[in-house]
């Protein structure tokens, strides 16, 4: 029998490259993986990162290069040919199916059989298992995935991953939606998995994650890899520099340059709604961010969908410039003098129509804008979203492509030039 070349990366690609249309997402780029290590991978959006993760597990196949894990060439024709290489991704978009229990979910695509049936009581029992691993005891196998909370779900991403006999890991964005709490959670469960052996790609925005738990960081930027280095290599302020291209001082001017205090563009003075949301204050003025604080499901989600007029029965004293409003539904928010937008916590399901094309959902919230006589006036909405896709960078084989295709960054994009078409 061979031997194993043990100085061999356990993974590698080189010279990959990638297509789509007029857009080359990914150019002549590589990355190395060791076993045993955290590797996280940086870059704005649009860097390129969605595209090599989806290669790496078989969901889109390269134009050029080649794949080798454990020193064998690969090439992976579907997710679950990689997966049965060992090769297991949890996408920033969660893949499970919201009308399926926590177990079935956990257990899919080959559950547990007894005489040719599933065996719901073992497949319980695996479950039970695998959310005690991840330190989320507190969901129930039995319960329906819709009626769960987003970060929960992500936990059970996670879940099903380590079930399967995996041997490189791909986590994209995997604490986006998680509490403080779940996060260390998920710290603690990569330092397991890395002293088990396993590889790990990890994808993230946030820096402080990356210097808690990284071994090796590799940064894109435009589809192409621009350095990899170990921990400690660089400091925050030049990875920072590296992913976008230049100092960030110059992207984010000093808070101080702003001018004094003005009149509240949004003034809301005691906000209730029903037994969530109670005696809210709340002021934002002009060429301010106000964040939101608290661990996820405390409110913050439903003051932004109160503010917006989603929810009914919300009682509250509105102004807007300085004017009193009464904000009833999206429709009244988006009216001129209001001139209100939200950009929802999950695009996916509430921000964006996936099936249909870039085009559709940019223009969406501004159709109006572009009807005549009950016409839309096409060369008018063309013009609008080509100034759209250029302003915000948006990555995209065109304006005509489903909005679905797109990685997560650009999907993102996209619900924000819906709203920038706004009057």
């Amino acid at each position: 029998m061979a031997q194993a070349n043990l100085s061999a990366p356990f993974w590698r690609m080189e010279g990959i490259s990638k297509q789509y249309g007029g857009v080359r997402a990914l150019e002549n780029v590589g990355l190395t993986v060791e076993r045993s290590r955290i590797h996280a991978v940086l870059g704005e959006n649009g860097a390129g990162k969605s595209t090599l993760i989806k290669i790496m597990s078989g969901v889109v196949q390269p134009d050029s290069g080649i794949m080798e894990l454990e020193n064998r060439p690969v090439r992976f024709a579907s997710p679950a040919d990689a997966m049965r290489s060992g090769v297991v991704s949890i996408f920033q978009e969660l893949s499970l199916v919201p009308d399926l229990t926590v177990a079935e979910n956990i257990c899919a695509p080959e559950p547990p059989r007894r005489f040719g049936l599933i065996d719901r009581r073992a497949q319980r029992r695996r479950a039970e298992s695998l959310l005690a691993r991840v330190h989320c005891e507190d969901v129930h196998p039995d319960e329906v995935v819709r009626n769960l909370p987003l970060s929960r779900r992500q936990m059970i991403e996670i879940a099903r991953a380590l079930g399967r006999a995996t041997k490189l890991l791909i986590l994209d964005e995997a604490t986006s939606a998680l509490t403080a709490a779940d996060v260390e959670r998920i710290y603690a469960i990569l330092d397991r998995l890395r002293t088990e052996g396993l590889a790990i790609v990890y994808i993230s925005h946030r820096m402080r994650e990356i210097s808690a738990f990284a071994d090796d960081c590799s940064i894109f930027r435009n589809g192409r890899h621009v350095e990899s280095f170990s921990k400690g290599g660089k400091s925050g302020d030049e990875i920072v520099k590296l992913i976008i291209g230049r100092d960030y001082k110059d992207v984010y001017p000093d808070k101080s340059a702003h001018a004094p205090a003005e009149a509240p563009i949004l003034e809301v003075v005691n906000l209730n709604w029903g037994a969530r949301l109670a005696g809210i204050d709340l002021t934002v003025r002009k060429g301010e961010i106000v964040g939101l604080g608290g661990l996820d499901g405390q409110g913050q989600r439903e003051l932004l969908l109160a503010l917006f007029g989603v929810l009914r029965g919300v009682e509250a004293r509105i102004k807007v410039h300085g004017r009193p409003k009464q904000i009833n539904s999206p429709r009244d928010a988006k009216r001129r003098s209001v001139g209100m937008a939200l950009i929802p916590e999950d695009r996916k399901s509430e921000g964006l129509v996936l099936p249909l094309s870039v085009r559709y959902n940019i223009s969406l919230a501004a159709i109006n804008r572009f009807a005549r006589g009950g016409f839309i006036r096409t060369r008018a909405e063309t013009e609008a979203v080509k100034g759209a896709l250029r302003t915000l960078s948006i990555h995209a084989r065109g304006a005509d492509v489903p909005v679905g295709t797109l990685s997560g960054g650009n999907q993102q994009k996209v619900v924000i030039a819906k709203w920038l078409l706004t009057d």
